[in-house]
């Protein structure tokens, strides 16, 4: 039987109505397999071995039954505690078969040495979910360039010229930071904005960091779409984050509201064009974002969704990633 881990925010700190960390506890939990907790300060390097001071962790009654977002808040006012942490325990990290990285950006240097430290565990022979080089590698905006074809019209760039020059070419344009998340500092520009330069220079912290321009998509309307991926394949359905009013962002944190929708056939060819690249960088468990017909993000540090989705269309996602991640270690 896999023992997991998960190296995650403080549990405390969750969402529990929508956080895609406690289906996945849940689809563990609900198979038998041991499940530890963990921080990042958790994970240290002593005498050459990657150490964990990891935490049994248990989802309590009633709310370890039903993770229906819709009700998950009034669970948990009734029942009162909704996990279990046993003591800390200091063991080598390749105890483990599996460790999943569900940290939530931002994407820091402390990041990047968690990716070090899970690096070392993986040459001992431990998956870990995401790769930690993809991790790395694999900025979410940044990367979607791989796939031209896919993606709007676009420049990346720090100089304010070439910005200036992007917005003036398509008049109507979205400029955002490179390591933003949950819509943050995302700006729309359109001809004749007085503050044009403004942004320009707030966002590129006065040219010394590199940004990213994107055409607007007028489609946002109907719905920033968020597709799952498991080893490079798309789950059937997507969840529209349609803005709320007056709002450009379509993202859950900024308020948008979730709704599910069958994949159309452009979000198909988009899977399947950027599918079979996050197979082979060992990127597990993706979520894609579209808008329109146009590729615009791949979230690969700690994709969401997974809630909004299993309630909608009665599916179990987290379950179908467990059974991938267990097929990948008994291989």
């Amino acid at each position: 039987m896999p023992r997991i881990a998960f190296v995650m925010d403080p549990i405390s700190t969750l969402s529990l109505k929508k956080d895609s960390t406690l289906a996945m506890i849940k689809a563990a939990q609900a198979r038998g397999w041991p499940v530890a907790y963990l921080e990042q300060r958790d994970i240290y390097l002593d005498a050459g071995q990657v150490m964990a001071d990891a935490r049994s962790l248990s989802l309590v009654e009633p709310f370890a039954s039903t993770l229906d977002p819709a009700d998950a808040q009034q669970i948990v006012s009734q029942a009162g505690s909704w996990y279990e942490l046993g003591d800390a325990l200091a063991e080598p990290l390749s105890n483990f078969d599996i460790v999943m990285m569900r940290k939530d950006p931002p994407f820091d240097m402390e990041y990047v040495y968690s990716t070090y430290l899970l690096e070392r565990a993986e040459a001992d022979g431990v998956l870990v979910a995401n790769k930690p080089q993809s991790l790395r590698d694999c900025n979410e905006k940044f990367f979607a360039t791989n796939f031209p074809q896919c993606c709007p019209q676009l420049v990346v760039s720090r100089r304010e010229d070439v910005l200036i020059d992007f917005q003036r070419r398509h008049r109507n344009v979205v400029f955002k930071r490179l390591d933003g998340m949950g819509g943050m500092s995302v700006f729309r520009v359109m001809d004749g904005d007085v503050n044009l330069r403004v942004i320009l220079e707030t966002l590129t912290s006065g040219g010394r960091e590199q940004i990213m321009g994107q055409v607007y998509i007028p489609e946002i309307t109907d719905g920033d779409k968020r597709i799952l991926l498991i080893d490079g394949e798309p789950i059937d359905y997507a969840l529209a984050r349609i803005p709320m009013e007056g709002e450009l962002r379509g993202n859950l944190a900024a308020g948008a509201t979730g709704v599910g929708r069958a994949l159309t056939e452009r979000d198909r060819w988009i899977a399947t064009e950027v599918g079979p690249e996050l197979k082979a960088r060992g990127l597990l468990f993706v979520g894609i974002d579209v808008i329109g017909d146009y590729l615009t993000e791949i979230n690969v540090t700690c994709p969401t969704c997974i809630r909004e989705l299993d309630a909608q269309f009665s599916l179990d996602i987290a379950g179908m990633l467990l059974d991938t991640l267990e097929g990948k270690i008994a291989s």
